[in-house]
């Protein structure tokens, strides 16, 4: 169950997301990225550790202070809560798969070195990076030993989740806190390096299982088919995070034009309003006011572009209004702030993309303003490999003031080279099923030797390229 890749590749994502957060959050200065090998050893160790200075202009990397952490690691047995023993936040994050954040070191109940030392430590968060154990799970006859706590219950056995990783980022005295800004940066960034550390390990694990088709018979072909079948399904998973991150650009473009505007944001306004008149309203119909409060809210937290978002509020709010408005007696003055604010929401929706407001929005050129709002609008339900590199070559314009800009690129870069890998597995999974259907024969015979070796250069290629993008 822990992710198979190479210590140089992993060695690199790590360093790549380490720079990222300490050139992005000004109040961090260090960081540390822990590798958790798999269940039931979890054996944790440092991969890497780089500290910036403080013109943000240079790193340090290398891991030169002692450490139990340091290669070879530390296994869990000496880290997990114990009675005898100073409790660590390694282990909270690994056992509880929740993150840690240390606001006063000096009243941190986790803290090694002001237990036993005496000495506080900087102040520093630390969250666990997780991938489902279905995404990891490429052997259906594989089967997970969970680690047992200090008590004798295993943990992780009730999660859709393993951990795989920790990072942990220092921040300068008292500037971090739980729930703060900064550790909401680090848990999505988490999720990403999860993703990329995910896309690796299938790489890795699909080249393996190719090179075992050339050496196998038709038996072994249909356990690579079944292997090859699970990891394409995940190609859903790859979809929908795209259009979760679409979804991010969309909503920091909206609030860009607004903060250029100065205006508030009718769309959250709008629908401010209607919570406001459902909740003045007294009467008998609390499961309807209920329905409306949840769907109010709920719409406000999907990615929706503008057309879907359209149909999602005339069925999700205006129809449900209606039913309201029959079943409740509400007076004319109110009925008519209720239409008005459904109207301005779904004029809301496009306010991105107005023609007039682009217009006026004068720090990008016209053509990259169309091209730009084209391409983050689109209502397209299937993966575009050329939109999303249109995408990726815009957000490399510094002239385009999104927040986590680079950020963002570097994740649409991971995921396009995800889904690409995925779809060169499903042409191969078809091409072995059609052989062995068909009567191909042994599957050492089922590839030509000038094939089979193109087919594992395009994966490996097209797996990497984001990396070297």
């Amino acid at each position: 169950m822990s992710l198979a890749i190479e210590k140089a590749v992993l060695e690199s994502a790590c360093r790549e997301m380490i720079e990222t957060i300490l050139l992005c959050l000004p109040n961090a200065f260090k960081g540390t990225i822990y590798r958790v090998d798999k269940s039931p050893a979890l054996i944790t160790e440092r991969v890497t550790s780089g500290s910036i200075d403080r013109r943000k202009s240079e790193i340090s990397w290398g891991l030169p202070e002692k450490s139990e952490y340091n290669p070879p690691g530390k296994p869990w047995n000496d880290y997990r809560d114990d009675p005898a023993r100073p409790l660590e936040a390694m282990a909270w994050c690994v056992e509880k798969q929740r993150s840690w954040t240390s606001e006063d070191p000096r009243s941190d109940p986790r803290s090694v070195r002001l237990q036993v030392e005496g000495l506080w430590e900087d102040s520093h968060h630390m969250e666990p990076v997780l991938v489902r154990k279905s995404d990891l799970q490429l052997d259906m006859y594989s089967s997970l030993e969970y680690a047992k706590d200090y008590h004798g219950n295993y943990i992780w056995r009730d999660t859709d989740y393993v951990v795989v990783a920790v990072i942990k980022i220092h921040f300068q005295p008292y500037t971090i806190r739980i729930g703060s800004m900064e550790t909401v940066i680090i848990k999505k960034l988490s999720r990403s390096l999860g993703t990329e550390l995910l896309s690796y390990h299938l790489r890795q694990n699909s080249m393996r299982a190719m090179q075992q088709l050339a050496k196998d018979r038709i038996n072994a072909c249909d356990i690579l088919a079944d292997s090859l079948r699970n990891a394409v399904a995940k190609g859903a998973l790859v979809f929908s995070l795209v259009k979760q991150e679409i979804g991010y650009l969309r909503e920091k473009w909206e609030q860009l034009l607004l903060d250029d505007r100065h205006e508030k944001n009718e769309k959250v306004e709008a629908v401010n309003r209607l919570i406001q008149i459902l909740t003045h309203m007294e009467g008998e119909e609390p499961d309807l006011k209920r329905e409306l409060l949840v769907a109010h809210r709920k719409f406000l937290d999907l990615p929706l572009p503008p057309e879907k978002a359209e149909r999602w509020v005339a069925l999700q709010i205006e129809e449900r209004w209606r039913n309201f408005i029959e079943k409740y007696p509400v007076d004319a003055e109110r009925r008519r702030l209720v239409w008005e604010s459904v109207a301005a929401l779904k004029k809301s929706l496009y306010f991105g993309k107005d023609a007039e407001i682009l217009k006026a929005y004068s720090v990008l050129p016209d053509d990259v303003k169309q091209e730009w709002t084209g391409l983050i609008y689109n209502t397209s339900d299937h993966f575009d490999g050329k939109e999303l590199d249109g995408m990726i070559r815009i957000l490399s314009n510094p002239d385009l003031k999104i927040p986590n800009r680079e950020r963002s690129r570097k994740t649409l870069i991971q995921l396009k080279a995800l889904a690409e890998t995925l779809g060169q597995l499903e042409k191969n999974t078809n091409f072995l099923l059609r052989q062995v259907l068909n009567g191909g024969g042994e599957c050492i015979d089922l590839l030509e030797p000038n094939r089979r070796s193109l087919t594992l250069q395009q994966v490996a290629g097209l797996a990497s390229e984001g990396k070297n993008r």
